[in-house]
């Protein structure tokens, strides 16, 4: 039994007891108002997330930066403690955990590497999908397999022409009797090289102005089926723990019972799955971020400049106020989309903002800790050259912060139009 589980059970026995739901459940704890503390149950998960962070990730995430290693021990290790996967209802052998939750556990293990969270949390990203759209066979299946063995998904939707234009998606799939032929590449595939099975997007209408929401179909594909060839692992800027690589679909017969939801629907599940994962990105921007100012708070007490800490000048002083002042607020909108998430309810509009925001300060955090540092800040042998590398994905994957945009003026605009 995972630590996390035992910590479930004696905490809030109910939660994994006789649960047979996988509808979202509204936390009474939250639902009658705001309250900003955390309950004994996400005090413990939180606990143990840090432990793991801070003495199994830490010492070796430069290893795995310098090496680009998948973390495979740190990945067991993470399975074996209850912190990945732990999202998975019940009924199908996982926690059946809370957004909020899961987004305490990515904060924690980002501030120590978020290219080791990464590796840990970017299959979550696979595997909603299935946990909104996937039939009872598919979920037992395929996210049951997840909660026997440490095993990765990865979400394969984009290509090098078409990230944010998921219209443009050339990746096709064509039915023929009780099959599906697919034929394609992904690029930019987190996990693609070490993933037990894929969410595919591919386009089943081939009349280009068909709209996007009937234009394309989600797929279940697995790794060791005939014409899926990972491609070779991509050397990033940052975040180098994590496996990332194109595939290419060659002829690859997909039963009919891999399709989600039904033909036409793909879009509408891709989209959905970011309503539900956006939260935990922001979540670890808010762990990097947080790393980031506590980096630059110690060593600007040991670095002295005539004669006193750094640390007492007003500048440096005010720079780290600001760096406070954007992990505060990045946390509390993570939280809150997790929160609205938990509710039941829509959260594309928070989850958009938290999203946008955090990744932002992450990056403000980053840049500013390497001007604390000075020019050890630009030395490999200080931490926050790292953190600064690292930090610059979180404004492109799951959206980049210009989608973000978007999709909050587009909520602004609609709710102007529905006010007049």
């Amino acid at each position: 039994m995972s630590t996390l589980k035992k910590i479930l059970l004696r905490n809030a026995p109910t939660l994994l007891r006789g649960a047979t739901s996988t509808a979202v459940q509204p936390n009474p704890d939250v639902s009658g108002g705001y309250n900003f503390a955390l309950d004994d149950t996400q005090r413990e998960v939180q606990a143990l997330a840090r432990k793991f962070a801070r003495e199994d990730v830490l010492p070796v995430a430069s290893h795995y930066d310098k090496t680009g290693e998948y973390p495979w021990p740190l990945v067991k290790k993470a399975w074996s403690l209850g912190l990945s996967n732990s999202h998975i209802p019940t009924q199908y052998g996982g926690m059946g955990q809370s957004t909020f939750n899961g987004c305490l556990i990515t904060e924690e293990i980002a501030y120590a590497c978020t290219g080791v969270g990464a590796g840990i949390e970017a299959s979550s990203l696979g595997q909603k999908p299935v946990l909104l759209a996937g039939t009872e066979e598919q979920k037992r299946k395929y996210l049951g397999r997840l909660t026997e063995e440490p095993l990765v998904v990865s979400y394969a939707v984009t290509e090098s022409g078409a990230g944010s234009d998921v219209n443009g998606l050339k990746t096709k799939a064509v039915k023929k009797g009780d099959e599906w032929i697919l034929n394609g590449q992904k690029m930019w595939i987190t996990g693609a090289g070490v993933a037990n099975w894929y969410f595919v997007l591919a386009r089943t209408d081939p009349d280009p102005k068909t709209p996007a929401n009937r234009a394309f179909t989600g797929f279940i594909v697995e790794r060791e089926w005939d014409g899926v060839t990972p491609g070779r692992k991509e050397i990033n800027m940052g975040q180098r723990a994590s496996d990332t690589r194109g595939i290419t679909f060659e002829d690859v017969r997909v039963p009919k019972e891999n399709v989600l939801l039904g033909e036409g629907e793909g879009f509408k599940i891709a989209m959905g799955a970011f309503d539900k994962t956006r939260p935990p990105i922001a979540a670890g921007a808010t762990g990097l971020a947080h790393r980031a100012l506590d980096e630059a708070s110690k060593y600007a007490l040991e670095r002295k400049t005539f004669g006193v800490p750094i640390a007492s000048h007003q500048a440096i002083a005010f720079m780290l106020a600001d760096m406070a002042i954007g992990v505060e607020t990045s946390r509390l909108l993570w939280q809150k989309a997790a929160w609205v998430a938990d509710l039941g309810q829509r959260n594309s509009y928070e989850a958009a903002i938290a999203k946008c925001y955090a990744c932002d300060t992450a990056n403000k955090n980053a840049s500013d800790a390497v001007q604390i540092f000075g020019g050890n800040g630009f030395n490999t042998e200080y931490p926050v050259e790292k953190l600064m590398r690292d930090a610059k994905i979180y404004q492109i994957y799951e959206g980049t912060s210009q989608i973000q945009h978007i999709v909050i003026s587009r909520h602004i605009i609609d709710q102007a139009k529905r006010s007049n």
